[in-house]
């Protein structure tokens, strides 16, 4: 139940901003955002060390970033699958992924962020659909933006999360003062008034609108929120902070995440 946040405001110092909550099976490895892609040495991002890809990228060159949420619909024929943690790293270096084959892809739906706004590619049972977002705040979650997705999750259970958290948290960022973050300074001063609702608004981790979560579905295996990731966009500005989740009461535990 990933989730993403994205706030459009072309007058703004800084246009965009970025909010991306990674849920993932807690035994699943990974590493946090850095330079991991030797072919690929401009590129930021976490390392996802089942696959090998990412589930967000930043080009801090071109002020872009992109990041991945697992969609619902036919899976993509087990013989012929490619790991979907390619795509937001090579979204961010070519500007988009209209241009591959996505047959071999299981569904997602994945963001794409730059100082001029803001687009959601989604791709579920052979269908691709984009959507470029409108001014103002949208929700991107794993039944696609605004969970308006052609194939959308069959449980009930999974769609009033998704909608719980969507509805809370669409409501709290909207009444606090928008960020306008700089360069410099610590996530707290850049992130103001939306930073403690990012870090939970001081939810249980198991409460249907959590943002930050733990779930015991009962396989044995434990789903929850491993990550968030802010990013700010503006003309001459790119701010990438992270903290791996969940974040202690009293906001330490950011990093902000340098080119």
């Amino acid at each position: 139940m990933c989730t993403a946040f994205v706030s459009i405001e072309p007058g703004a110092a800084v246009p965009v901003l970025l909010l991306s909550v990674r849920d993932e099976y807690l035994g699943r490895g990974w590493l946090p955002p850095d330079h991991h892609w030797p072919d690929r040495p401009g590129l930021l991002g976490g390392l996802d060390l089942a696959a090998g890809g990412t589930w967000l990228a930043v080009d801090p060159a071109r002020r872009t970033a992109a990041c991945l949420l697992n969609g619902f619909g036919p899976l993509a024929p087990a013989d012929a699958r490619l790991s979907r943690g390619e795509l937001p790293l090579t979204a961010v270096r070519q500007g988009g992924i209209g241009h591959l084959d996505l047959t071999p892809y299981d569904p997602f739906h994945l963001v794409q962020v730059s100082p001029d706004g803001a687009r959601v590619t989604s791709w579920g049972g052979g269908r691709l659909e984009q959507h470029e977002l409108p001014t103002g705040l949208s929700v991107v979650v794993n039944d696609g933006l605004e969970g308006t997705a052609a194939n959308r999750t069959a449980s009930e259970r999974i769609r009033t999360l998704m909608a719980a958290r969507a509805d809370h948290f669409r409501a709290r960022f909207a009444a606090a003062p928008r960020p306008e973050p700089t360069a410099d300074g610590t996530a707290a001063g850049a992130w103001g008034a939306w930073l403690p609702i990012i870090t939970g608004d001081g939810l249980a981790l198991d409460e249907d609108a959590a943002l930050i979560q733990r779930r015991d579905f009962g396989d044995g295996r434990i789903w929850g929120s491993s990550s968030i990731s802010l990013l700010a966009l503006g003309p001459e500005l790119l701010r990438y902070d992270f903290a791996t989740a969940p974040v202690p009461a009293d906001g330490s535990g950011w990093q902000q995440v340098v080119a």
